[in-house]
């Protein structure tokens, strides 16, 4: 039976690999992104023509509650919600300023909220529904010169573990991945090949994980037991 997946962020890296699993499993799927929309209708495209899925696609800026109202009223009833847009500032928190703060915590805890507040009464109605919110272990252990970013996944987190217990009486799961190094154009858009590589060297795994691996990961969750839930599942090499 075919499953209706919204994932945000799909455009590239995890959400892409995200999109990708669901259409082989043979999903409808309802991918957004902020920026990219032209490589998201690429995305659409391949996932159409090789897999024979419906595939929709829509620029959404995550962090504005009335650009995701229209988005909920033009999608409807979804079976899986993935929350995996976000984005990251590196420096020192005295060089932030406000608008950085509130555009990282409203980019990736907000925008989780908003998507729940929207989504999640038609899935009560059916008694049925899987969330799944990609997160860091730096929102299990914070990371200096990422404050707002820890934060933000920190508040992720703790999201997730709250919204299982109020959820879990209509059968409806909720758990978070908490991701390490993943290989991405985002950690390489803010690290170095030199800090990516002494990266390397720390993770026991000896390398980065490949946003693959979390989209297999989200497929086992969603597949899993409906006794899983409200779980923050830490997929970081063996690092943290």
């Amino acid at each position: 039976m075919k499953r209706k997946v919204l994932i945000t962020g799909a455009s590239r890296g995890i959400g892409r690999a995200i999109a990708i699993s669901f259409a082989k499993e043979g999903d409808d799927l309802f991918l957004t992104c902020k920026d990219n929309i032209e490589m998201l209708k690429d995305l659409k495209k391949e996932l159409e023509e090789e897999f024979g899925i419906s595939c929709n696609v829509y620029p959404c800026d995550m962090s504005d509650f009335n650009r995701v109202k229209e988005l909920s009223d033009e999608i409807g009833d979804i079976d899986i919600l993935v929350n995996n847009a976000g984005i990251a500032w590196i420096g020192l928190l005295t060089d932030m300023e406000v608008a950085d703060w509130d555009n990282v915590i409203s980019s990736n805890l907000s925008s989780i909220f908003y998507t729940c507040k929207l989504f999640v009464p038609s899935m009560v109605r059916r008694q049925s529904g899987r969330i799944i919110n990609i997160s860091s272990v730096w929102g299990n252990v914070g990371a200096s010169c990422e404050v707002a970013y820890s934060a933000s996944k920190g508040g992720v987190n703790s999201f997730t573990r709250a919204l299982a217990k109020e959820l879990a009486p209509s059968n409806i799961q909720v758990n978070a991945i908490a991701c390490g190094v993943i290989d991405t154009d985002m950690n390489r858009k803010h690290l170095s090949e030199e800090d990516l590589d002494e990266l390397e060297e720390e993770i026991p795994a000896g390398r980065m994980g490949d946003p693959l691996e979390v989209a297999d990961l989200v497929l086992r969750i969603c597949e899993g037991p409906s006794y899983l839930t409200g779980q923050v599942i830490t997929l970081d090499g063996g690092w943290i």
